[in-house]
């Protein structure tokens, strides 16, 4: 489950830098998948180093994808009170 976390959470980060909208929402759906499988994994696994990896990379991914999808809402939002 560790090793999945890690994976998760660094396509996470990775559609969080790079992408923005509705992918930003996929990016934090992975990342809440990865860090639930992080905190099962550190709890079973005898390897909790990738574990806990894998859930400080999805909870980074997380913050990264809702903080950059309510910065394109707002200035979505901004543009359109502009009309």
């Amino acid at each position: 489950m560790g090793v999945a976390s890690l994976v998760l959470g660094i396509l996470a980060l990775i559609i969080g830098v790079f992408t923005s909208g509705l992918f930003g929402w996929l990016g934090a759906i992975l990342a809440i998948i990865g860090i639930i499988l992080g905190a099962l994994g550190r709890k079973d696994s005898e390897k909790k180093g990738i574990a806990t990896a894998g859930l400080v990379c999805s909870i980074i991914g997380l913050i990264l994808c809702l903080l950059l999808y309510l910065a394109c809402a707002a200035c979505i939002g901004g543009l359109a009170s502009l009309s």
